[in-house]
């Protein structure tokens, strides 16, 4: 065994999952992994997320005939560049792209005035966003969570701070979840909750909370999509959404038994 196997960084393994190391590069970090299984099992995790989102998003997927030609232009305005910085550059412009395509798909809706007829999308965006963050968040291995199950009233006090809202965390015990904690995730451009809970089996879903402005109200709607269910409501200023990589029956029960204990807050 050579010091080789024992200088993989993260970073490596990233550029591992994402394609962008040589065939030599690639065989010895296959071959670190085989002999540290829990890393190992931390890379399928990522390449199971990459694999997901790259579906989740792919109708954003869009290029522009001009693209190449944005580049063009810059290496002809530089004198001799070199690779690394156009590359740097396309990689930058191309990050840019997709934050203006998923900024445009998921933009606030009910945070600026919209007409009634509006409305359907608001809450078709909140299902969208829900299921985003499950496919960022629930297969994180190490970092799932910003504040653990183990500093609930901390936990509750931070978030609903942050949502100006009498946040009590749901107990799901009856269901066979359990909190696993939460953190603080952008909802329609503003700050919002996501709490995640997991069974015995280590299946995870996601509560997302955000605030709702217009004070619309809507009854229980369901959003599938790529395998994942959605259970989302909007009562009074605060829109909900439960998703999980469950059966839809049972999702249903747990949407319904946050409902039932979120009736008792209120929003400020």
């Amino acid at each position: 065994m050579t010091d080789d196997f024992d200088t993989v960084s993260e970073d490596e393994l990233h550029a591992y999952v994402d394609g962008h190391l040589s065939e030599p590069e690639r065989e010895r970090i296959e071959t670190w992994l085989k002999m540290h299984p829990a890393e190992a099992e931390e890379v399928r995790q990522w390449q199971a997320q990459a694999a997901a989102l790259k579906q989740h998003f792919a109708a954003y997927a869009r290029s522009d005939a001009s693209d190449r030609q944005l580049v063009i232009a810059h290496s002809r305005s530089t004198e001799a560049p070199s690779v690394a910085p156009l590359l740097r550059r396309a990689a930058a412009a191309l990050l840019i792209f997709v934050a203006g395509a998923l900024t445009g798909a998921f933009a606030p809706r009910f945070v600026a005035p919209v007409d009634p007829r509006a409305s359907t999308t608001a809450v078709q965006s909140l299902s969208e966003q829900a299921q985003s963050a499950f496919l960022v968040y629930a297969s994180e291995v190490r970092h799932p969570v910003e504040v653990g199950s183990d500093q609930q009233a901390h936990l509750a006090t931070w978030l609903g701070k942050r949502l100006d809202y009498d946040l009590k965390l749901p107990d799901l015990s009856t269901l066979g979840f359990s909190l696993v904690g939460g953190r603080l995730v952008p909802v329609n451009g503003t700050a919002g909750a996501m709490l995640m809970y997991e069974d015995a089996t280590g299946r995870r879903l996601t509560v997302l909370l955000g605030r709702n402005p217009q004070n619309r109200e809507t009854s229980f709607r369901f959003a599938s999509h790529a395998g994942l269910e959605t259970f989302y409501w909007i009562d009074r200023e605060i829109g909900y959404a439960v998703t999980g990589d469950v059966a839809r029956d049972l999702l249903k029960k747990i949407a319904e038994e946050c409902y039932r204990q979120f009736e008792g807050t209120s929003a400020s």
